[in-house]
Parts: structure tokens; sequence; C-alpha cells
């Protein structure tokens, strides 16, 4: 059963931004609001998590920056329209962390580093990392989630990832829609 059932709350879902909540670009990066493409039925899933969690958190790794291929006001520009989108839907996201190193740089900010997890909890002291769940669609993700003790959920049908990293990952769905209904399910029993 999940644990957030006798703690409804007090708990903290960090989410990973592409491929969860938007489409990822084969081999390219979202670098302008027309190419951000919300996953089907993501706004609603997160109103609905909203109602379970007491805080939601964007973490995302965004190396396009690092790599001159867009700057942060394009980040930001597309972030402001998602939070808007969302709000549309009667969700709220308290923050949204990127890191915009390259990944060869083995940034502490940067999945599965901790250092956006560290300034989450410095920006918002009532976070408990054993009272948080990450989803991602990544390893990085799950290796994210592991080192601070937090549940992990990850997104996708990758069977090498789930079959060699089940020590890793707590529970598997194959999109948001899916997870925030396991949510509801379990929380309404």
């Amino acid at each position: 059963m999940f644990p957030l059932i006798s703690h409804p709350q007090s708990w903290t879902l960090f989410l990973d931004r592409d491929g969860v909540i938007n489409k990822k670009l084969p081999d390219n990066y979202v670098k302008s609001w027309e190419e951000f493409e919300f996953l089907p039925h993501v706004k609603e899933s997160l109103a609905l998590m909203r109602t379970f969690f007491g805080r939601v958190i964007i973490i995302s790794n965004q190396q396009g920056i690092g790599k001159g291929i867009m700057d942060e006001a394009d980040l930001n520009d597309i972030h402001r329209k998602m939070c808007d989108e969302i709000a549309l839907y009667g969700g709220f996201i308290d923050r949204i962390y990127f890191c915009p190193d390259l990944a060869e740089r083995n940034s502490q900010n940067r999945k599965p580093a901790t250092g956006m997890a560290l300034q989450a909890k410095k920006d918002f002291p009532d976070i408990e990392f054993h009272h948080a769940v990450m989803v991602g669609d990544a390893l990085s993700d799950m290796e994210f989630a592991a080192k601070l003790g937090m549940v992990a959920v990850y997104i996708g049908d990758d069977k090498q990832i789930i079959q060699n990293n089940k020590h890793k990952i707590d529970y598997v769905f194959n999109n948001l829609k899916e997870f925030s209904d396991f949510i509801y399910e379990n929380n309404h029993k």
C-alpha cells in the first residue's frame, strides 16, 4: 500500500519535467513555448494530486542552456506559461528548480546529484525527504530519489531500466495520470 494513506498533505511531490509533464523531443530540447506539449491528462492529474501533496515541486536538468541552444529567459517563459496552464485546471506548482549545467561538469545540482532537492529544503524547511515522492522517466531520477530516501516512481515502459533497477524503483506507471489515479484510489478506500 502506498505510504501517503496515513499522512496526506505532509508529503512533497517532486516531478521531473520532460517525459513526465511534457513530451520529450527526440535528440533535442524544448526551447520555446511553441515546442512545449503537455502529455495527455497531465493538467488534470496535477490538480488531483495537489489535493494529496502539501507541496509540488519540479526539478529538471536543462543542459540546453549550458549548450547555448536556449537561455534562461526562454526557459522561464516556458515555465511561466506551463504554470499558467496548470493553474487553469486547479493545479499549482510551488517552485521549479533547474540545472543548466552540462552532464560532463558533474554539477552537484544535476540529477542524480541532490543539489536541487537541498535547495528546495532550504527554501521550504518543512520538506522531509522520507515524506517525499520523486516521479521521473529516467534512471537519474530514480537514483536521485534513492540518495534522499524518497519514494521512487518511474514513468515509462523501458523494460531494461525497470528490470535492472528494481532496488531503486518503488512503483512503475505508464504516465502521470495512472499515478494520480493510483493515489486517488488509495486515498478513497
